[in-house]
C-alpha cells in the first residue's frame, strides 16, 4: 500500500480573517475525512511573514488535527529550528506526542529565507550552530532528566510517550545537514531525491559510529490534484498552482534543492514541467507511485474544489491501490 499524504500550508492570497478562518476549519474537516478513509499522513510546514498567509504555526495546526482525528500522522516538514526556543519546542512536541499517542513526526531544517530570521531577530550567520544546539537540546530534554543548558541546570517535563523520543528527522539538501544528522544519530530527510547525499550521510554514520536511516523523496514526487477533467481544471485553477510555484521559486536560490522546486513562469510551463499534476483517478492509479502527495488547497484553491479533489482521491484512487 503506498504512503498517502494530504498537504496543507493554508495559503490564501488576499484573504480576509473570515475567509482564512473558513479555510482553516475546512482543512480540519478534510483531515478528519482523510483519517476516516485511511490516508496515512497530514503534512504541514512553517513560513513567516508571507503576504499570502502561509501557515506560520504548524504545531498549533497539528494539535487541532490530532483533536479531530484518531489514526492519521502529522508530519511537520519542516520546522525552522533556529527560530524556536529549544526548551519550549521540546515541551510543545512532548505535549503533542502525548495528546496524539505518538502520531507527530518533526523534520527540523534551517530554512532558506534570511528575512524570517530578521523577523525574529535571530542571526542568520549562526543558524548552523543554533540548529546543533536545538537538536541536541531536544534529545536531552525528552529524557526527563536534568541536563546543562546555556550554563544552567534544567529539566523538561512531561516526558513524551514515544520511546526513546518523538520521531525527529534532520532535513536539508546540504552535506552540513547530513553530517549533523549522522553525528547526532538522527534520521535524515533530504529535501529532494538526492542519492549521493544519502550515500554521504551513510558514510558519516560509519565515521561517527552512530545509527540512522533516510526518509528520502522518490525520484518522482509530484504534488497531485485529482479531477475528472484535467484540461478544464488547469484552465480554471492552474493559477493557484502557479502562485505557489512562483512563491517557492522566489525564495530558493540556485543551490537549494527541493522536490517542489519549479522554474515555470506560466500555467502552460507548469503543466508541462510536472512538479504539479492534475490527474484523473485512472491516471493517478496508473502512475504507480509509492508516495502520493495530494495538495487539495494549493495556492488558495477554492475550498469546494479542494473537496472534490480529496473525495476523488479517497474514493476512486486509494481503494484501487490497497492490493
Amino acid at each position: 500500500m503506498p504512503v498517502s499524504v494530504v498537504r496543507f500550508n493554508l495559503v490564501e492570497p488576499g484573504a480576509t480573517p473570515a475567509s482564512l478562518s473558513a479555510r482553516y476549519r475546512a482543512a480540519l474537516e478534510m483531515a478528519a475525512y482523510a483519517d476516516e478513509h485511511g490516508i496515512t499522513t497530514v503534512q504541514t510546514e512553517e513560513h513567516h511573514g508571507v503576504a499570502n498567509n502561509w501557515l506560520p504555526s504548524p504545531f498549533a495546526f497539528a494539535g487541532a488535527v490530532f483533536g479531530a482525528t484518531r489514526q492519521i500522522a502529522v508530519t511537520v516538514s519542516a520546522v525552522i529550528g533556529p527560530l524556536h526556543d529549544p526548551l519550549r519546542l521540546a515541551e510543545d512536541i512532548a505535549v503533542l506526542d502525548l495528546l496524539s499517542g505518538g502520531r507527530l513526526v518533526t523534520v527540523a531544517g534551517i530554512g532558506y529565507r534570511p528575512e524570517e530570521y530578521a523577523q525574529f531577530d535571530v542571526d542568520w550567520k549562526r543558524r548552523g550552530r543554533l540548529q546543533d544546539e536545538l537538536l541536541e537540546t531536544l534529545v536531552k530534554a525528552w529524557s526527563g532528566e536534568e541536563f546543562e543548558y546555556r550554563g544552567r541546570t534544567v529539566r523538561v517535563t512531561p516526558r513524551p510517550l514515544s520511546d526513546p523520543h518523538p520521531l525527529l528527522l534532520v532535513g536539508g539538501s546540504s552535506k552540513a545537514a547530513a553530517r549533523r544528522a549522522a553525528r547526532l544519530g538522527l534520521p535524515f530527510f533530504p529535501s529532494a531525491h538526492l542519492p549521493d547525499l544519502e550515500a554521504y550521510y551513510k558514510d558519516r554514520l560509519v565515521e561517527y559510529g552512530t545509527e540512522g536511516w533516510t526518509m528520502m523523496p522518490g525520484a518522482e514526487t509530484p504534488l497531485l490534484h485529482i479531477a475528472e477533467d484535467p484540461d478544464r481544471t488547469w484552465a480554471a485553477y492552474g493559477a493557484h498552482f502557479l502562485h505557489e510555484a512562483r512563491t517557492y521559486a522566489s525564495w530558493q536560490s540556485g543551490e537549494i534543492r527541493s522536490a517542489v522546486k519549479s522554474g515555470a513562469t506560466t500555467v502552460a510551463e507548469l503543466r508541462a514541467e510536472g512538479v504539479y499534476r492534475i490527474l484523473t483517478p485512472d491516471q493517478c492509479v496508473a502512475l504507480g507511485l509509492d508516495n502520493l502527495v495530494l495538495h487539495p488547497l494549493a495556492g488558495g484553491m477554492p475550498v469546494e474544489e479542494g473537496w472534490r479533489s480529496l473525495r476523488l482521491f479517497a474514493e476512486q484512487v486509494l481503494p484501487r491501490l490497497e492490493g
